[in-house]
């Protein structure tokens, strides 16, 4: 469930954050190890897992080309940072910086009413009331009132929104991975209630197998520790336990030669230990407790020795941490198995909240139903409307058709038609007729 990388410049939090920090040269043993190669350009900034994190680092992008803001950079307290001192310095940016970063913010407001208008497409056709303040609190790293130009305020708000979302990524995690744990008991459960009482027990019995199996690993060493780095020094850099130095360790695992451990490179020293613990090809072990193990003793070293909250362990940090006592005695570490995600309360909450979506969606689904069923009715009377129609269509058409082939006939003289004559006033024979007031003579008889 990794969902970023890790970070590549000092104080990347505070403008997660515009630092552009030069590698720091560090003293190497060369008798032990190469030196790496310089490196003049300065790392590409990672991943940050945030929703505006192409934004975030295109914008960090064009301000570290303007040598005004690079030089107020290095000369700022990380704390003003946060506080936003250095967003100031924008009115002092070249013309050219401005004008992108004008067109990055045009693009950026672009892309959010876009998803805007997406969001609320799926939730009123779904039903559902669109909550538009909740929906334009995901945008507060920008001032979208102004959707033109890039001013102070907006990169004030970049500075506070990312390192704000950057502080809260590992509670928010921890609730993520919470869930993951309690749906999978849940469907562990609901599997349980289909199966009879025999088939039941032999799924409990292994399932309690697993469990077990899976907690019998090798003793794990504290993140971190001395006992921890020995073994990597030992087994991946294939060096004498016995010649073990911090300064060179540091050095060789600080792959991209910044001068500090991101947590990138942090997370990649405790492979070794969670090898230990999992394996992709046993049944027992979960691959995405496994990660969640790695992010746990990436954040237990953070907290640890990261004393200036950069989510950068730099060499003097790394220095002083390998004086102290937790550094040479250790206590072993208690693995995701040794402390559970939940307690029953928790999962049954979890439950009854699900059983009640699952009520909700059992309702949609009925008015859906009777929705479709609706549709499908008045479809049948407007196919049965549109039957009709056609029907009378076609025999006003048949009507037309035979009057028509009539006045064609009478025209031809195929059918004549006889003239008519008054009844009153003829008589049978003749062939004209008698003006009236006449009378003809009765025949005389001889």
């Amino acid at each position: 469930m990794r969902k970023r990388g890790g970070v590549d410049y000092c104080c990347w939090l505070a403008l997660c954050l515009l630092v552009c920090v030069e590698a720091v040269p560090i003293a190497v043993d060369k008798t032990k190890v190469s030196p790496p190669q310089e490196n003049l350009d300065p790392p590409k900034s990672a991943e940050t897992g945030l929703h505006y994190d192409r934004y975030l680092r295109e914008v960090i992008d064009f301000l570290e080309k303007d040598k005004h803001f690079r030089e107020k950079l290095h000369n700022t307290d990380l704390e003003d940072i946060k506080q936003g001192k250095l967003a100031k310095e924008l009115d002092f940016v070249s013309h050219h910086v401005r004008t992108k970063l004008d067109e990055l913010k045009r693009q950026e407001v672009s892309r959010l009413r876009m998803l805007i208008r997406a969001k609320q497409d799926v939730e009123g056709g779904k039903g559902m009331s669109v909550d538009h303040q909740t929906l334009l609190k995901q945008f507060e790293y920008l001032n979208h009132m102004n959707p033109h130009t890039f001013e102070v305020e907006d990169l004030d708000r970049l500075i506070k929104s990312a390192t704000n979302d950057l502080e809260n990524y590992d509670k928010e995690r921890h609730e993520e991975f919470k869930r993951y744990e309690m749906m999978k008991e849940h469907e562990r459960r609901e599997h349980l209630k289909t199966l009879d009482e025999e088939a039941r027990k032999k799924e409990e019995e292994h399932y309690e197998e697993m469990k077990k199996k899976h907690a019998d690993h090798p003793k794990i060493n504290h993140p971190g520790s001395q006992d921890q780095l020995k073994e990597v020094w030992e087994e991946t850099d294939h060096l004498d336990p016995d010649d073990f130095d911090p300064k060179t360790f540091f050095n060789l695992h600080d792959t991209n030669g910044d001068g500090y451990f991101d947590e990138q490179e942090l997370e990649a020293l405790f492979t070794k230990e969670l090898e230990k613990i999992y394996d992709p090809t046993h049944e027992e072990d979960d691959m995405v407790e496994m990660e969640e193990e790695r992010l746990r003793m990436r954040e237990h070293v953070m907290n640890e020795v990261d004393t200036n909250k950069d989510r950068l362990v730099s060499l003097d940090e790394f220095m002083v941490a390998t004086k102290r006592k937790e550094f040479l005695e250790s206590d072993p570490w208690e693995t995701l198995d040794q402390n559970e995600a939940y307690t029953e309360e928790e999962m049954r909450e979890f439950e009854a909240h699900l059983a009640q979506e699952e009520n909700t969606l059992a309702q949609k689904t009925v008015d859906l139903q009777k929705q479709k069923e609706e549709l499908e009715r008045q479809q049948e009377e407007l196919n049965a409307q549109r039957l009709q129609l056609q029907q009378a269509v076609e025999h006003m058409e048949k009507i037309k058709s035979q009057k028509s082939e009539l006045q064609a006939d009478v025209k031809g003289g195929a059918i004549s038609v006889p003239p008519v004559q008054e009844s009153i006033g003829v008589l049978p024979g003749d062939s004209q007729p008698i003006p009236p007031g006449h009378q003809q003579d009765s025949p005389v008889h001889s």
